[in-house]
């Protein structure tokens, strides 16, 4: 038998040692690349900063974000794109959808362009038709076309239902979508297809759009010329206040339109908050302040925790002798409705007319980005005595409605209700 040299066994050993290196070379990398591809979703994709961002609701159940980043690395393997994938585009749809998925109209994600849009509006300066719309029952609704604008020459009417913007269908479209859509450049044109309450058949109203000046109120004053005639069934001793909306502007425009009822001698008030879509909740309390005393509660805000705010009177009080009657339609909506039903419920007013929008939810705007932001449904209103305005809206006291016929007779039977029902003892009603 031979003998195995020194060089042998070394050779042997350094073979052994190598295969084994080896072996173990293999086993990581396949362990590595099977790890890899089967690491959580989130982390193949690399293109995305801030991806462990925590939910800061504590009470938030756990939620599994894998279905998301599933759904985004596939995209981001399989799409069939020559330009690149539109990855902001990609976030921001997430987020809106996000917000949809919620059910409410009223809570939206506004990418960089629309909110530049919603600025704009906040603010009385743009373009477009110059309406107030609204989601009621699951349809794109007219709240009120505003005065003196081109959707009321063009006869857009509270209450139309609007199936079509254009050629495209309203169905699941949301509320600031259909903004987008409607609003435009002066001199442009947008086609909407309506269906009116009453009628089977739809019409297609061309509108115009223009630059929008909100008005914000008018009286019968003994400054109002051009309106005696259109107030005349008012009587000597009534004074009429028609309030269009409760922006910022509606406080200065109040007092004044005071001053004029004091100038007139009237002693009896009729508050037309007809196709009044809201605005402020400041500017309905402090309106309501004029009939209630101080501290009386105008308004509550109610949250998810049960937690409730108190908007309270400042007690002005000038006009709580003043017998008051309220005209609304289902066109007065979110402040409309607070002043509304704060003065019903505290015996200041007797409402006339129809029912209201029922727009009682609180939003709040909250930055996601410095050029993005989320406007979220925060609380809901209820009045005095803790009834929720959402949805329900408020029953008058006493019913009025206008027909197509007094439309074309150019009557107007809910402001000559008010007219009776003032002039009778309002304690009956």
């Amino acid at each position: 038998m031979s003998q195995t040299t020194p060089n042998k066994i070394f050779i042997k050993k350094i073979a052994f040692f190598a295969a084994v290196f080896l072996l173990m070379v293999l086993i990581f990398s396949s362990g590595a690349y099977f790890g890899y591809n089967r690491r959580p979703a989130m982390e193949k994709v690399l293109t995305v900063v801030n991806k462990n961002s925590q939910i800061s609701s504590p009470a938030a159940a756990p939620i599994d974000f894998e279905p998301l980043w599933k759904t985004w690395n596939a995209i981001e393997e399989k799409y069939v794109s020559n330009d690149g994938l539109p990855r902001q585009e990609m976030l921001w749809g997430a987020i809106e959808g996000l917000a949809k998925s919620l059910g409410d109209p009223y809570t939206v994600f506004f990418p960089p362009e629309e909110k530049k849009m919603f600025e704009s509006q906040i603010k009385g300066d743009f373009e477009g038709v110059g309406m107030e719309i609204g989601i009621k029952n699951n349809a794109l609704t007219v709240i009120a076309p505003l005065k003196g604008t081109p959707a009321q020459r063009a006869g857009i009417k509270t209450g139309d239902i609007i199936l079509k913007i254009d050629e495209k269908p309203t169905m699941d479209m949301t509320l600031d979508e259909a903004v987008r859509l409607i609003r435009g450049t002066k001199g442009t044109k947008v086609i909407l297809t309506i269906i009116r309450k009453g009628e089977e058949k739809t019409r297609e109203i061309s509108v115009v759009r223009d630059r929008i000046e909100i008005p914000v109120i008018e009286t019968n004053g003994i400054s109002q010329e051009d309106n005696k005639e259109k107030y005349a069934a008012a009587g000597k001793e009534i004074f009429v206040i028609r309030l269009f909306n409760f922006n910022e502007n509606a406080l200065i425009a109040f007092r004044k339109a005071l001053r004029e009822m004091e100038l007139s001698e009237k002693n009896k008030l009729i508050l037309d908050l007809r196709s009044n879509p809201g605005g402020y909740l400041e500017v309905a309390v402090d309106i309501a302040s004029w009939w209630l005393p101080m501290g009386k509660v105008v308004a509550k805000e109610k949250f998810s925790d049960g937690r409730e705010i108190l908007y309270r009177s400042k007690g002005y009080g000038a006009l709580q002798n003043i017998p008051t009657v309220i005209l609304v339609n289902e066109g007065s909506a979110s402040a409309s409705e607070i002043l509304a039903g704060a003065l019903k419920e505290h015996g200041k007013a007797v409402l006339v007319g129809e029912k209201t929008f029922g727009k009682g939810s609180v939003q709040e705007l909250v930055p996601i980005t410095d050029e993005t932001f989320l406007k979220v449904t925060i609380a809901r209103w209820l009045t005095p005595n803790g009834r929720s305005i959402s949805e329900k809206g408020l029953e008058p006291d006493v019913a009025a409605t206008i027909t197509a016929e007094d439309e074309t007779a150019k009557r107007d039977p809910q402001m000559e209700k008010a007219v009776e029902i003032i002039n009778s003892n309002l304690s009956n009603i």
